[in-house]
Formats: C-alpha cells, structure tokens, sequence
C-alpha cells in the first residue's frame, strides 16, 4: 500500500502562493481575448490583426521561458518568480494606452517577457516543495487558477464592464494592485531554492539545454506542447469572432460560453493530473488527447446552440488543458535529473509558445481574413489528431516511491 505524506504548511502555502500568482498571469494573457471584437472596433483591427498580437506575446513568451527557466535552475525560483509578477503589475495597464496595432503588440511582447519568465520557475518550485506523490495534484490546482481567473472569471468580468458602458482602456488596470500584492506574498513564502548540484552553476545555459534535449520524451514533448497551445490558443483568440461574426450570438451569450474555456480547464487541470498520480502520465495523456479531438469536432458541428456550445467547449479544454498541465509539469520534471527541472520545463514551453502559441494564431488568422472566420476550427482539430499520436509515444515517468525519483532513461 502507498504511503502518502503529509501536507505541511510550508507546501499548503507555497502552492497557494503559486497558484495565485498563475492566476493573475491567466489574467494578464487571456484578459484581452473577450475585449477583441471591441478593441478591434475601435482600433480598426482586422482577423490578421488579432492573430499577430495573440502570437506576438506568446512569441514573447516562449523566449522568456527558454531563457529564464535555466537562469531559475542557476539563482533559484523566487528571485524570477517576484521580478516577473512585479514587472507584468506594473505593464498590465500600459495595454489600455494603446492607440494602434504597434503599440499594443509593443505592450504585448514585453508583457509575454514577464509572463513567461514566471512560467517555468514557478513550475519547478511547486514540484520541489510538493512530495512525489502530489506532483500531478498541485502542480494541477496551481495550474488551474490560470485558467479560472484568466479563461473562466475574466470573461465574465469583462462582459460585466462591457454591458455597464465601461472602456476596455479602464479594465487592464484593475489588476495592478493584487499583482504586487501577490509579489510580495511569493518574496516571503517561496523559498530561494538554488540547485543541489553546484557543478550546475559552472555549466552554460548551451549545455544545459543539449542534455535536456538528450532525453526522448523531452522532445515529444516540446511538439505535443505545440499541438495543445494550438487548440488553446487559436479557440480563445478566435472562437469570439467566430460566436459574433459567424454564428451570429451577441455579445453576452459569446461571454458565457467562452467562460466554458476557463472553467472546464479548471475542472481537467484538477482532476486529471490528480488522477495521473494514481494510473500514471502516459493513459490519461492518451485519454486527454483523444477526448480533445472528439469535442472539437463536435463543437464544429452543433450550431447556434448555445448549451451545446458550452457544453463542447468545456469538454475540449478539460482535456485540453491536462495535457499542458501534464506536460510542462510531472512529465517534463520526472523525465530530467531535478537540477534541470526548470529548463526542462522552459524548452518544452519555449517551443510550444514559439509554434503553437506564436504561430499558429498568425497562420489562424489568416485563414479567417482569406477564408472566412467559420474554417477557424479545423486548425486545432488537424494538430489535436498529431497529438494523440505523439501521447501513444510518450514513455511513463509516474513517481511511485520517493526514493525513486531519479531521471528516466534516455
């Protein structure tokens, strides 16, 4: 019979900490997705517009993450963790001061250098205060306030704001005061971990990236990130022009139904992850990814119904988002020596933000602006099916006994 440990304060509030902090991040990438058909209105921004500053910050993203998670491996977590919530506080509001594409996509990229430096420290130091059997389950809950705040209650929030006559300028600087607030809460609660291997600290940042990508499992990773920040991103961006424009729903039921992105990612990134720690990564990766694809097709297919909808796109992304909790997390941890936990967490994101979340937008709105909005959902079902092959690939990397914790082989 398996042994559980004990929660112990210090791992209650570091992942409360944690989680808080991924949350504000949600809010600070995802905020702007349900004010696009306002703000393009008004700036006069066409789909290809809206694809470019959606792959812009990710683009963003991704370079920070690459970069930044080896530098947290090197100084320790918490040093990245408050510069980067310190610095996103303080830009979020510059958003609203936009008056063109350049300056928001300007806004935006330096915004993607906070939020992705956050990313992968923040990972490592959830796995390296939690036990080998709560590895699935709190990097999970952490994970899932991104979504609630940024995918579930912002869209809620802004449609609120929106019906009352509010600008979409004053929304962005809502948020400023609980990011420093939370800054500070992480310098006090998050302790500075600093690698227990010091001969990491003399290694290059080239050095370390090459032994993470010796691994297998790390690079079908890096392309699965790809996969399911394609589906993510292009669904959020996208799917409120496509629930207006196409489908013809105003903007409150467009609201609503996009909430489902956030709370059915809640839902998965909590129970699957959890479950894994019991069945192991690989089976639920595989169920995640085929159950994704499923309901993208049918989200494809049911109309104006709005239940249906809901419904569809709560399915997509609770699978959806536990193969990125999955694979940025656990995985990506347990598949490297634990001094490289944060690059390797850093490249997989790196390259799924950099293709996936950089790109994929781009590409996504051009096929709207050429095309028609109403194609927009074949671009995720095409990745989704490449997906569920790469999950059929993946080797298993479950912890079962603490003193197991070492590297998978190569």
């Amino acid at each position: 019979m398996r042994r559980v440990s004990r929660l112990t304060r210090q791992e209650f509030a570091g992942i409360t900490v944690l989680s808080l902090g991924f949350g504000l991040v949600g809010i600070d990438r995802f905020l702007i997705a349900t004010m696009y058909p306002t703000i393009a209105r008004d700036l006069h921004l066409g789909y290809g517009d809206i694809g470019i500053i959606t792959g812009a910050l990710a683009i963003a993203w991704g370079f920070a993450a690459l970069v930044m998670g080896n530098i947290s491996d090197h100084v320790g977590q918490r040093r990245v963790l408050v510069g980067s919530l310190i610095a996103f506080s303080l830009l979020i509001g510059a958003s609203g001061l936009a008056t063109g594409l350049a300056g928001l996509v300007m806004v935006r990229i330096v915004m993607g250098f906070a939020d992705g430096a956050f990313a992968p420290a923040s990972i490592s130091a959830a796995i390296q205060i939690s036990p080998p059997e709560r590895h699935g389950l709190n990097v999970g809950f952490q994970q899932t306030m991104m979504v609630l705040f940024g995918l579930g209650l912002s869209p809620l929030l802004v449609g609120a704001l929106l019906r009352d006559g509010a600008s979409w300028r004053v929304i962005f600087p809502i948020f400023l005061v609980p990011g420093l607030g939370v800054a500070w809460l992480t310098s006090r609660v998050i302790p500075n971990a600093a690698p227990r291997h010091h001969k990491r600290l003399v290694r290059s940042i080239f050095a370390d990236w090459r032994e993470a990508l010796q691994y297998r499992n790390i690079r079908l990773l890096m392309v699965g990130m790809f996969c399911w920040l394609t589906c993510l991103i292009t669904t959020s961006a996208f799917l409120p022009s496509y629930f207006t424009a196409y489908l013809n729903l105003d903007g409150g039921q467009m609201a609503v139904i996009m909430s489902a992105i956030g709370f059915g990612a809640m839902g998965g990134t909590i129970v699957l992850p959890a479950l894994s720690d019991l069945i192991g990564r690989k089976p639920v990766m595989v169920i995640s990814s085929v159950g994704t694809l499923v309901a993208l097709s049918l989200l494809a297919m049911v109309g104006r119904n709005t239940n249906s909808l809901f419904a569809c796109l709560f399915i997509v992304h609770f699978f959806n988002n536990a193969l990125i909790t999955l694979t940025v997390g656990p995985i990506a941890a347990e598949t490297v020596p634990p001094a490289l936990m944060a690059t390797a967490s850093g490249v997989v994101i790196a390259a799924g933000e950099l293709l996936g979340g950089g790109f994929a937008p781009i590409i996504g709105g051009l096929v709207a602006q050429r095309f028609g909005i109403d194609h927009i959902l074949w671009l995720p079902q095409l990745i989704m099916a490449v997906g569920v092959l790469l999950c059929v690939s993946l080797r298993e990397t479950r912890v079962r006994r603490a003193e197991e914790k070492k590297a998978i082989p190569i």
